[in-house]
């Protein structure tokens, strides 16, 4: 006879413990795609954008203007118009611009990495910063530090980041000129680089062109400080808060009352428990800063996502728009189904209710 799992001590898993989490967490992610999908699609035909004007314009004679509106599916039920949106974007065929005439998926591939690269300097910046001061205030609650890091985490809520940029450039850039202006690299330097990972900082790193990396970091040095003020504003409160509260746990407690250091119950113990909420925290800060630096890039005129999206928007290109869109989205579902999974490995309560 063949041994059970239980028979063998528990080393072989159930089919059953592992099935129905899988099974859970595809029926989530499928349910989350399909209404992002039906989301978009409703605002595609709820804005006062008429889309067979944006393709033939306000001058095109009627018998054009028929021939249009049949081939862009218009004539067929909303469901019908739904399917066809919902095949095409599985696959990820988005349209075509009407501003760059180009396949509006090859577009975002080339957009993506500047919003990408500006966002993860931004929040290797807010978490380096925001988990150290959000510890310090944690352990003075009450203090001057305390009162100092609450006020400053205040200002990064409440000040809208376009007047924080603006006021950057004009201290930093026009007046003390400490860093480079807007834009993302200098035109002295940008065709002489190859473009291999889109990221800029890496590929000018791996060939060699440190002048040139120079150039690249002065550029995104000041709005990634911004939007890594932003985010640290939010980590630092959110680390203050799991830290106070594992700071009142009685293994705190205990562990002083062996003696141990007590920089080592801070730094080791209490914030190593801190930590498991806190991925959650940092991954979706990372996933905002990927979806809502369009005024940093505006201000800025970094190539990216968020302007590639505020010009389809002037432009009235909701194909471009409601892709773009769309990937964000999938961008911020994803970040937080890994947030959940880290979760899950960091804490193993968690996997033991699983």
């Amino acid at each position: 006879m063949s041994a059970t799992p239980s028979q063998t001590g528990g080393r072989l898993r159930a089919p059953s413990t592992w099935i129905m989490p899988v099974a859970r967490l595809c029926g989530t992610l499928a349910v989350t795609f399909f209404g992002l999908l039906l989301v978009t699609f409703l605002i595609g035909r709820v804005v006062p954008v008429d889309p067979v004007l944006a393709v033939v314009g306000d001058r095109a004679s009627q018998s054009t203007y028929d021939k249009a509106f049949i081939e862009l599916g218009l004539d067929k039920p909303i469901y019908e118009q739904f399917w066809i949106y919902l095949k095409k974007a599985v696959v990820g065929d988005f349209g075509t611009s009407l501003l760059t005439k180009k396949d509006i998926a090859e577009d975002i591939r080339r957009v993506f990495p500047a919003t990408l690269e500006l966002a993860t300097v931004a929040i290797i910046i807010g978490t380096v910063l925001g988990l150290p001061v959000g510890v310090l205030a944690a352990v003075k609650q009450g203090k001057l530090i305390d009162q100092i890091v609450r006020v400053v985490g205040l200002i990064g809520y409440s000040a809208p980041i376009f007047w924080l940029g603006l006021l950057g450039l004009l201290v930093f850039y026009a007046q003390l000129d400490w860093v480079a202006g807007p834009g993302r690299i200098d035109i002295a330097y940008e065709y002489s680089v190859t473009q291999i990972t889109g990221l800029l900082l890496i590929d000018t790193a791996i060939q060699g062109q440190w002048e040139a990396f120079g150039n690249v970091f002065s550029h995104i040095i000041l709005p990634a400080s911004l939007l890594g003020y932003y985010s640290m504003a939010y980590i630092s409160r959110m680390t203050r808060s799991f830290m106070l509260n594992e700071l009142a746990q009685e293994y705190v407690t205990t562990a002083r009352v062996k003696g141990v250091a007590e920089w080592r119950i801070i730094w080791v113990h209490a914030l190593r428990n801190a930590a498991v909420p806190l991925v959650t925290v940092i991954a979706l800060s990372y996933a905002s800063l990927l979806e809502g630096s369009v005024l940093t890039e505006t201000v800025f005129a970094w190539p990216g996502l968020g302007q590639y999206l505020t010009n389809s928007l002037q432009n009235a290109d909701m194909n471009a728009v409601l892709g773009g869109t769309l990937v964000i989205g999938v961008i911020f579902v994803g970040l937080n189904l890994l947030s959940d999974l880290l979760y899950t490995v960091l804490d193993p309560r968690v996997r033991r209710r699983g």
